[in-house]
């Protein structure tokens, strides 16, 4: 993902409550944190249908500005993601999203069957989108679903 801002910049918008301001639709309901925001140790909830029964997220590593990563967890299956956020020597910032999917029961692997990297990519494009727009613009994109 190549983003239009530094590291610095970048790196807090990767949070639970701050992704409110440019991530739609985006809903959590914060469950821990000692600062009120992403942190070692923060935990929120999710519940998007599409991607299954109600999500329990945990930070398990936060390395400002370069590195975060979280485990999500439902019922059928755990997600850990991986973002790697680098500066790049004109200013702009890569970021780097990997996830690793392991289903836990038979509907798991009935989801996890069904996902495709077309899908993964358009999601990722459609984040960048986002969070360009709001460094750009301060504002959210409205994309229509």
């Amino acid at each position: 993902m190549n983003l239009d801002g530094g590291a610095d910049e970048i790196f807090p918008l990767l949070c639970p409550v701050r992704e409110y301001e440019w991530i739609q639709p985006w809903q959590c309901e914060m469950v821990y944190t000692d600062s009120g925001r992403a942190e070692l140790d923060c935990v929120f909830k999710t519940n998007f249908p599409d991607d299954g029964p109600e999500d329990t997220w945990v930070v398990s590593r936060y390395e400002p500005p370069k590195l975060l990563e979280f485990v999500r967890i439902n019922a059928i299956r755990s997600i850990r993601y991986c973002i790697n956020v680098i500066q790049q020597d004109d200013g702009s910032t890569q970021a780097t999203w990997k996830q690793v999917i392991t289903a836990l029961n038979t509907d798991g692997d009935t989801f996890v069957n069904h996902l495709t990297d077309d899908a993964y990519d358009g999601e990722m494009t459609i984040l960048q989108k986002m969070i360009n727009h709001f460094l750009k613009t301060g504002e959210m994109l409205k994309i229509m679903k």
